[in-house]
């Protein structure tokens, strides 16, 4: 497991669209389909990253408090299934399930959505407005398992989207998420 810190890329870019199967839900999903909503959250996940694994129980809380606030959540999986097989899309479905993920849960085999957001790292974290122009990127809050084992807050993310939905600027001091590297092929 080497620990990687995500890439912060520009405020304000433009969310990139993108097209994948839901290994939770079924069917396809298209970013561009997705109704309007006050603020969409993408997550890079996987199923076996001991950082996600760590946030997983306050990622949910934090999912289910801002949902009921017309905040929609995407979670995406980018890693190497062959290399990785824990992470594999017939194993992504049964693992959101046991976890209370309510969110689609997204396959990105050819790991292009990945490299379209410049995501490093699970987890990952990405808030765009009602615009769909990035206002965050970073982490969930300060929490890591070894690194900082105190319990998980979502203080960052939270502070992050409540701003959002305020229409106030979010804060642009924003410290970059850490976790397990993608595993790229």
């Amino acid at each position: 497991m080497a620990y990687t810190e995500s890439i912060m890329i520009p405020l304000g870019t433009k969310a990139p669209d993108f097209e994948l199967p839901d290994m939770l839900n079924g069917g396809q999903f298209k970013l561009s389909d997705l109704p309007a909503h006050e603020a969409t959250v993408i997550m890079f996940l996987c199923n076996h990253c001991p950082y996600v694994l760590y946030i997983n129980e306050e990622l949910v809380n934090v999912v289910e408090e801002y949902k009921k606030k017309g905040v929609a959540f995407i979670g995406i999986s980018s890693n190497d299934a062959e290399n990785y097989p824990e992470d594999a899309p017939d194993k992504m479905g049964p693992h959101a399930r046991a976890v209370g993920y309510t969110f689609p849960y997204l396959y990105d085999e050819s790991q292009e959505v990945a490299r379209a957001y410049d995501a490093a790292c699970t987890p990952d974290f990405y808030i765009f407005d009602n615009e769909m122009k990035l206002v965050y990127r970073g982490q969930l809050d300060n929490s890591r398992p070894k690194r900082n084992p105190v319990p998980s807050t979502g203080s960052d993310l939270r502070a992050a989207l409540d701003a959002a939905l305020s229409g106030m600027p979010v804060n642009p001091v924003q410290r970059p998420s850490g976790g397990c590297n993608i595993k790229w092929k």
